[in-house]
């Protein structure tokens, strides 16, 4: 659904009622800096995952096989 140019006529008009002329600077300034923070960490985000996607998984530690487990060395006893 298109959003008719009259719908935002009537939001800027009820938000220049509500506000005042003299804070429509600072609530400009400060939807700007929420915007700019929102990419920031979006794209910090993204960074992340692509960097922890693109690792490489450690290789497993070798396992000894000649080391004995305390459940098999207590079963040999008997």
């Amino acid at each position: 659904m298109p959003i008719h140019p009259l719908w935002i006529v009537a939001i800027l008009v009820i938000v220049l009622i509500i506000f005042g002329p003299g804070r429509l600077p600072e609530l400009g300034s400060a939807a700007g800096k929420a915007m700019r923070e929102f990419r920031k960490a979006t794209s910090e985000l993204g960074n992340e995952v692509s960097a922890s996607v693109n690792a490489t998984p450690a290789a497993p530690a070798p396992s000894d096989a000649s080391a004995k487990s305390p459940e098999s060395a207590s079963s040999n006893k008997n």
